[in-house]
């Protein structure tokens, strides 16, 4: 893919609002059965300290510990609210039953409901939570099994009307098809779409991000660290109970966790050129190795967003960037 000029400040498609390339992601201050329990002061702690060294796109959906993390995201950004982008979600309620269950969590069914009703009710609450007046990006976090059920028209119109009332500013969809892309774009179109984008999981280069790329659509990427395996600090001897997520994940399988760490270990060397962390190395490159993209990285603690921040400092040569990419293409490819 071609590369362009490294950008200070990346826009967010063509809704007129720009922000650094790295945001920080919520879902684990949510807590719940996936990430365990959280303090939230600490959690409250670890946004301030993203947005004082520069991350000022903070992430969010009501989902996340059903509504937790919108209630601390919301007290973490009192007082510093014009500081920040603020996007988060819906399109997923546990208000009443819909025809199209999502899944269970932490006991409660979740259900998909992309009508312009529920997104009005689902944009209010989250206004509520998160103690501002203007969400900046609103995501619909899943999509619709049946657009006979929930018409795209009504949900488009449903973002229109919350942008012409001044209640968002940009519209998002999560979780798309190429597909699903091209309804949205035909209905007037899109700011962003947020994928999960990694260099083991590139699904999206192949059609998604071409696709934004010629449209304007922004693309903010979920996962760049492959939930850890990407830091440096995982092993071949790093085991994961029944039910942990990674256990999951094709990527830890020992076959494919042996090139992974093969492929770090090529990068290795760069950390030291550049004087960052393999996790600060990895999200440099991912944000900057093709079209531009916004690079979401979750943290828990005051220390972890502080190390995440110094990836924005790693401004990767044309030279290093070959590189990365050739020992990427040997390994993986």
């Amino acid at each position: 893919m071609m590369r362009v000029t490294e950008p200070d400040m990346l826009p967010i498609g063509r809704s007129g609002i720009s922000v650094p390339f790295l945001g920080m992601g919520t879902w684990a201050i949510g807590g719940g059965t996936w990430w365990g329990d959280n303090d939230d002061e600490v959690s409250i702690a670890a946004i301030r300290k993203a947005v004082d060294c520069g991350v000022t796109w903070i992430d969010t959906a009501p989902i996340y510990g059903l509504y937790h993390s919108e209630e601390v995201v919301g007290r973490a950004l009192q007082g510093i609210r014009n500081k920040v982008v603020l996007s988060t979600k819906c399109g997923l309620q546990w208000r009443h039953p819909t025809s199209m269950p999502h899944k269970t969590v932490d006991g409660t069914q979740v259900y998909r409901d992309l009508s312009k009703a529920s997104i009005m009710q689902d944009a209010e609450d989250s206004l509520r939570r998160l103690h501002t007046d203007c969400i900046d990006v609103l995501y619909t976090h899943w999509q619709t099994t049946d657009l006979s059920v929930y018409p795209l028209e009504d949900t488009m119109d449903a973002f229109y009307t919350l942008k012409k009332q001044g209640k968002i500013r940009a519209i998002g969809a999560s979780n798309v098809t190429p597909d699903m892309l091209r309804r949205y774009i035909a209905l007037g179109g899109l700011d962003v779409i947020q994928e999960k984008y990694s260099v083991l999981t590139r699904r999206i280069e192949e059609e998604l991000l071409p696709l934004c790329h010629e449209n304007g659509i922004s693309l903010q990427a979920y996962s760049p660290l492959e939930q850890g395996l990407l830091t440096g600090k995982v092993t071949m001897e790093s085991v994961y109970p029944p039910g942990d997520t990674r256990s999951g994940n094709p990527q830890f399988r020992p076959e494919n966790r042996k090139k992974a760490l093969e492929l770090l270990k090529a990068w290795q060397p760069l950390c030291g050129a550049y004087g960052c962390s393999m996790g600060n190395l990895v999200i440099a490159y991912t944000a900057r190795r093709g079209y531009p993209v916004h690079i979401l990285a979750g943290a828990r603690t005051p220390e972890q967003a502080e190390d995440n921040s110094r990836a924005l400092s790693v401004r990767l040569s044309d030279e290093d960037v070959s590189s990365m990419t050739a020992a990427l293409e040997s390994i993986l490819m």
